[in-house]
């Protein structure tokens, strides 16, 4: 039987903010403790129940580096970090939130379970027993992960030639022998309406690109089309336009960077991806302009940059730009 988004509880190492109502708490203050506080740059999520939905926040070190949302629950979608955090109200008068520390492990397998599909069982296997499920993990000798979820509570067991290796459980259960405590807990689930499906070994937790340098990149990439326009290229903006949407199956993150679109919304994406898409854009739209005699597309490519020269710098820009610019 599914359960409603509001009674879902996950595993924690410990709890940095136990679930209380979201009034008492400022959610930007929060963030930046934690990462401000040395001590406090844990691997752990936030959960906020809204009346609409439920947000969770992933945690590396203290930095913010991923979001999702759902509505009943059952179905997930990523958000960007900037929305995400935006959705909060600064004043909620309805709504809980917790911060809890957890493995990384664990988060890895919060996410992919939450926007990947799961492997599904195969149609002839009764999937309301315990050892009929954990026979067909041993005889295929499964590596990945389970996800249990009983009364609310979310579990993840990790298998490894189909067998428990560990798990991370919503609940402590002081039981030392994990085969035991696997069979247990999915005899649980099968015989009370819970639910156990399987993912292949997930990847680890993305880390989505900073709200800060997606702004970056736009504001680079406006400032230089003004810049174009300014040295006799009247057709920078239709040039880097179509050079966008030439490049966009190619690089899907480049849908959200419209020169003519205001307020578009945030990807979520990695800085890598990312990266590699802002430096495609740039090479392809310098290459079909025509500039003045003794201007070049570098020259004001490195002029634009430099206020934010580091930063790009370390998302990877150029080394993605494969340009020799001089600074």
């Amino acid at each position: 039987m599914p359960v409603a988004a509001e009674q879902l509880r996950y595993p924690k190492i410990r709890a940095l903010l136990p679930r209380t109502r979201l009034a008492y708490v400022h959610l930007q203050n929060l963030l930046t403790d934690a990462k401000r506080d040395r001590a406090a740059r844990v691997f752990g999520y936030v959960a906020i129940w809204l009346p609409e939905q439920l947000l969770v926040l992933y945690m590396e070190e203290g930095d913010l580096v991923n979001a999702t949302a759902t509505v009943d629950g059952r179905v997930w979608r990523a958000l960007p970090i900037g929305e995400a955090v935006a959705l909060v109200p600064n004043a909620a008068e309805y709504g809980e939130i917790c911060f809890h520390e957890a493995e990384d492990e664990q988060l890895a397998a919060m996410h992919a379970t939450q926007v990947l599909p799961d492997l599904g069982w195969p149609a002839e296997l009764a999937l309301t027993s315990a050892p009929a499920l954990l026979g067909h993990l041993m005889a295929t000798l499964f590596d990945g992960l389970l996800e249990v979820v009983v009364d609310g509570d979310v579990n993840y067991l990790v298998f490894q030639f189909g067998v428990p290796l560990r798990g991370y459980y919503a609940n402590d259960v002081f039981v030392n022998d994990e085969q035991a405590r696997a069979r247990a807990l999915i005899g649980r689930a099968v015989e009370g309406g819970g639910t156990v499906r399987r993912w292949d070994v997930p990847p680890a937790l993305p880390n989505q690109a900073a709200p800060a340098l997606i702004t970056a990149y736009r504001e680079l990439m406006t400032t230089l089309v003004r810049r174009l326009q300014e040295h006799g290229a009247g057709s920078a903006t239709a040039v880097a336009e179509h050079a966008r949407h030439h490049l966009a199956a190619k690089h899907p993150v480049l849908e959200k960077f419209s020169l003519t679109i205001p307020n578009q919304r945030d990807p979520v994406v990695e800085t890598p991806a990312l990266s590699e898409a802002m430096a495609a854009w740039l090479r392809e739209t310098l290459m079909h302009l025509h500039l003045p005699d003794g201007v070049t597309g570098e020259q004001l490519l490195v002029e634009v940059a430099r206020p934010r020269r580091h930063l790009f710098q370390a998302a990877g820009l150029f080394e993605a730009l494969h340009w020799n610019l001089r600074w």
